[in-house]
């Protein structure tokens, strides 16, 4: 099987293509560095993604708080994590990095803060 992509481990963006078989031993092709092979790979065995977004907030002059993952999460936990985002209303204040959720579904990553909101 093959399947083509953009790598986004880094800027450079390289089109590449990740071919494996029944053996399981992908081998990955256009890559510009070790970045990309790492990247071919996990796409093809556990894609994962770190995950942006806001939530609301009881403040009188930011409606909105961005928050982001600390890591990477598979994918087939996002939609979860999401709607529970999207649930979420917070009171401020709010110090940049406080933790929103704790180890998202036991995979030992945050959802935190990305900025600060006082009252």
């Amino acid at each position: 099987m093959k399947k083509d992509m953009i790598c986004i481990s880094c800027p450079m963006g390289c089109r590449i293509s990740a071919e494996w078989g029944k053996e399981n031993i992908i081998t990955v092709t256009g890559n510009k560095c070790q970045r990309g092979d790492v990247y071919g790979k996990e796409e093809i065995l556990s894609p994962r993604r770190v995950v942006t977004a806001t939530l609301n907030i009881n403040s009188s002059w930011l409606g909105r708080l961005p928050v982001m993952t600390t890591g990477t999460l598979p994918k087939e936990f996002i939609d979860s994590l999401l709607n529970k985002i999207y649930k979420f209303d917070l009171d401020v204040p709010i110090v940049r990095n406080d933790i929103i959720i704790k180890n998202i579904s036991n995979t030992g990553i945050d959802l935190i803060a990305t900025r600060s909101v006082r009252t």
